[in-house]
């Protein structure tokens, strides 16, 4: 397996990247890393060099690049030469904690999507509250509109994915709308209910946003623009509530810290249920193979949960799965 890595990406890169890295080399030492960055930036954090090639390049796209403009123009960019390698078969999977936008359209552009999925959506496993596991959740921004046609195909994507890496068996997959009812929703989600129904999946219906984290279905699916707006909600109320129970804690002065002290367990066990990072990183899919992005701030121990998500990817051939499941489906015009 050779995993190709953007060092540059990131606001903690390279040292968070490279520190990842060492971590899952310990986990899978029979993967091949190629590092691409700045070497004299990389090298002072690997602690072992076995089965790591560093490609050296001084250009990196930033934060603030423009997607599009910074795939085309910085042709000598980590994240560029990284997708390159994969498009030309040098390497099996990309990753980057890098510009979002870019790492993208370096998919799209790059490594191309699979032959009849029209849509490649963006997808993260978010967890489920008091429970194993979590379920699967696309779009996320990969597309700010979709069409209905696009939303059954997640279905098919988010049902392979759940089954063959998280290995759930028989997906539940549930169409996201603001009721359960077959005939409530939008224009997209009516038509997307009766393709998604036709489909060959343990389709489960409608599902409200409020019941997502108790374990409604294993595959989510939605438009990019709501899934984008839904995460960042879970996202926003999980920090909030933690901050405001730390903060009804230290109010309380020495009761509460000392209630604290007692709790300390339970209160680690229920951050690290909501922390979402140890499913891995956000599956572009429906690509060619397999592209991971982080999040920008993500630290070693993120980046050894994201290659052991390529890791299994790899080993169970999700991609090749669904290239020969698409090429099979007749093309649409």
């Amino acid at each position: 397996m050779r995993i190709a890595v953007d060092a540059m990406g990131g606001d903690n890169a390279p040292q968070a990247i490279v520190e990842g890295v060492m971590l899952a080399k310990q986990d899978f030492p029979e993967i091949e890393f190629q590092l691409y960055g700045k070497e004299d930036a990389i090298r002072p954090f690997l602690t072992d060099e076995t089965n790591i090639t560093i490609i050296h390049t001084e250009e990196k796209i930033n934060s603030d690049d423009e997607p599009v403009k910074a795939i085309r123009r910085k042709k000598q960019a980590s994240m560029v030469l990284a997708a390159q390698a994969v498009k030309n078969g040098e390497a099996d999977a990309i990753f980057s904690a890098g510009n979002t936008g870019a790492l993208l359209a370096a998919g799209l552009f790059i490594i191309g999507r699979i032959k009849n999925i029209e849509r490649p959506g963006l997808m993260s496993t978010l967890p489920v509250l008091g429970k194993e596991g979590g379920f699967d959740f696309m779009d996320l921004g990969a597309n700010a509109e979709n069409r209905p046609e696009h939303l059954a195909q997640y279905g098919v994507l988010g049902s392979f994915y759940a089954a063959q890496v998280r290995g759930v068996k028989n997906p539940r997959v549930g169409l996201l709308n603001n009721g359960t009812e077959a005939s409530k929703g939008s224009e997209l989600t009516k038509k997307a209910y009766e393709l998604l129904s036709a489909e060959d999946l343990n389709f489960v219906g409608n599902v409200e946003a409020r019941d997502l984290l108790n374990g409604v279905a294993d595959v989510v699916v939605t438009d990019g623009f709501t899934g984008n707006a839904v995460l960042k909600s879970i996202e926003g109320t999980a920090l909030g509530m933690m901050s405001l129970l730390k903060g009804a804690i230290l109010d309380e002065g020495l009761k509460g810290k000392m209630g604290a002290l007692l709790l300390k367990d339970a209160l680690r066990g229920l951050k690290n249920q909501m922390d979402y990072s140890q499913h891995g990183g956000a599956v572009l899919f429906g690509l060619k193979a397999p592209v991971i992005k982080t999040h920008g701030a993500t630290g070693p121990e993120a980046v050894r949960y994201t290659i052991r998500q390529i890791h299994t990817m790899l080993a169970t051939d999700v991609v090749g799965q669904l290239v020969r499941h698409f090429e099979q489906s007749p093309e649409k015009s």
